[in-house]
């Protein structure tokens, strides 16, 4: 899923997706296992070290985005006051190499499981309609 003012970020990690899906039909007949970890918000200094491009330009009262970047910047510091451990992380990294038969895909914290069910139960519509909500856009 992706938000405002993240394109590069949400795009690396499409790329990372369908690269990954892509190479796991390639690398299966060689008893190669390729698996994602899916985690929502972790603490960790990701939150503190994020910059804004250009910060000045879009938060600038000018800005026609000034009022979409305050509200996501408000909504980043509702998320890093509710990510999780990164040990939550680490315990379903560490159960998904250690399976026989690990799963491809691993969704890690109650908020990367409710936005992707509601994901897959919305239409494109609806879906861009509660984010757009959630972060007050």
């Amino acid at each position: 899923m992706a938000v405002p003012f993240h394109s590069g970020y949400h795009g690396t990690k499409f790329a990372v997706e369908g690269l990954s899906e892509s190479t796991r039909y390639e690398l299966e007949p060689f008893g190669i296992k390729i698996i994602l970890i899916e985690p929502g918000a972790v603490g960790s200094s990701f939150w503190r070290n994020m910059k804004n491009a250009a910060k000045t330009s879009s938060l600038d009262i000018n800005s026609p985005y000034a009022q979409m970047a305050n509200n996501m910047s408000e909504a980043q510091k509702q998320m890093a006051e509710n990510s999780m451990h990164p040990s939550e992380v680490a315990k379903v990294i560490l159960q998904a190499v250690t399976s026989d038969n690990p799963d491809y895909r691993y969704v890690v914290g109650k908020d990367a499981v409710m936005a992707l069910e509601a994901r897959r139960s919305m239409s494109d519509r609806e879906f861009g309609t509660l984010i757009k909500k959630q972060l007050n856009l």
